[in-house]
């Protein structure tokens, strides 16, 4: 009934000899993906060793008696492992569910940096964390970070002033934004702010990273692949715990991004500034926005890329799961735009406190009064000002991050 139903397209209850073809060539494939991620020695074969191995890594624990037993039911030719054939044959009128493998294609959070706070890490199997490959991996998220930030820098410092002060009264533009930027400071002025914004990327993605591992073993599962709400939950948490590290920086980033020529000489004069005039105090301005912005973020940006990803499994995984580097990044672009459009107001209302003291004249305010205010004012077209920039920037930081975490892998051996 299973293969039935799992193969009948034209919905008849019965599998034509076209339909049967297509489900054992769809099933084919996803044995395979499962034979290669159980050859872990990648000979070709699989032996008892291998099958204690692959079933520990899913939480499963058995002795090797019981693995040699699993064997014996499926060699054919006494040699106590499984070749392809072997393993085909005796497993292609078995159906089988989700395979944990094909997720491994899809991968997407250390890879399209788009300068938000991406808040679900990437979860890594257990022979990338023995071999040590996990932090390359970091290393190349965080360096395709890093240049695809710089290079789309001048569209982040213009949203940043845009959702300061434009206003209905100062309607500024974005060709009136970059003249008013390069005739105040230059052409340098334009990467105000960057510095820092490269500089929080290595401590986030570590504390994110270490905290994300932490509370996948506190809610109790022993699985290499979180479900979908479950990852979303140790995603969520584990950002917030890297932002509550890191967020004097954010609010450097803010202030640097704001400065006008000659206010600071760098980061160190900037931090001390706001320390002597305004307290410890002022490092934390609109941190509870910027919490409470995780979770649509997160949330949104997740459940956007699963359903993209399950779309296109389901329509074009024919003869692969890989899906290409187009539809990954499509996947990505559009998840990514989702989660900031939900999560927008909340980033503005975050970067107006962070700037409150910059902006002279503006009055000191809590999160609902500024809400309030910008409502009242501007209405809700308020709380999206600086969209565009932000948007404009999040295909070429998409693809930037996307080519340079590519090389910088097979430069690191990945």
């Amino acid at each position: 009934q299973k293969i039935v139903k799992a193969g009948d397209k034209d919905l008849d209850g019965q599998l034509d000899f076209e339909e049967f073809v297509h489900y054992l060539q769809d099933h084919e494939k996803k044995l395979r993906l499962v034979f290669k991620s159980l050859d872990k020695k990648n000979d070709g074969r699989i032996d008892a060793q291998e099958i204690v191995q692959s079933l520990r890594d899913l939480g499963v624990k058995i002795s090797e008696q019981q693995a040699e037993k699993i064997l014996k039911s499926m060699d054919k030719n006494g040699t106590m492992t499984i070749d392809w054939n072997e393993w085909r044959d005796y497993h292609l009128l078995h159906p089988v569910e989700n395979i944990p493998e094909i997720i491994l294609y899809w991968k997407h959070s250390t890879i399209f940096d788009v300068g938000e706070n991406l808040t679900v890490p990437d979860e890594f199997t257990v022979e990338e964390r023995q071999t040590g490959m996990w932090w390359r991996h970091l290393v190349a998220g965080g360096g395709a970070g890093a240049v695809s930030r710089t290079c789309t820098a001048p569209l982040d410092r213009l949203k940043v002033l845009m959702q300061v002060h434009a206003s209905r009264s100062n309607n500024m533009c974005i060709v009136g934004g970059f003249t008013q930027m390069i005739r105040e400071g230059g052409p340098r002025s334009l990467w105000r702010g960057n510095g820092i914004n490269v500089l929080k990327i290595a401590p986030e993605s570590a504390i994110k990273f270490m905290a994300y591992e932490q509370i996948k073993r506190f809610i109790g599962t022993d699985q290499e692949m979180l479900r979908i709400h479950e990852r979303l939950l140790a995603g969520s948490l584990a950002g917030a715990i890297a932002q509550s590290s890191i967020y004097p920086m954010e609010v450097l980033k803010t202030r640097m991004a704001l400065r006008k020529t000659g206010q600071y000489s760098g980061m160190l004069d900037c931090a001390k500034n706001i320390l002597s005039k305004e307290g410890m105090a002022a490092f934390y301005k609109g941190y509870i926005p910027n919490m409470l912005g995780i979770i649509p973020y997160a949330g949104i940006d997740l459940a956007v890329y699963e359903t993209l990803k399950n779309a296109w499994l389901q329509r074009y995984a024919v003869n692969s799961a890989d899906p290409g580097v187009f539809v990954l990044l499509a996947c990505g672009t559009i998840s990514s735009t989702c989660g900031q459009l939900a999560s927008y107001p909340l980033a503005l209302v975050r970067t107006r406190m962070q700037a409150q003291a910059s902006v002279e004249g503006a009055p000191k305010v809590t999160m609902r009064g500024l809400f309030k205010h910008i409502l009242k004012t501007e209405g809700a077209f308020g709380l999206y000002r600086g969209l565009a920039p932000n948007f404009m920037k999040v295909i070429p930081a998409v693809s930037i991050s996307y080519v340079v975490y590519e090389n910088l892998k097979m430069t690191l051996g990945v």
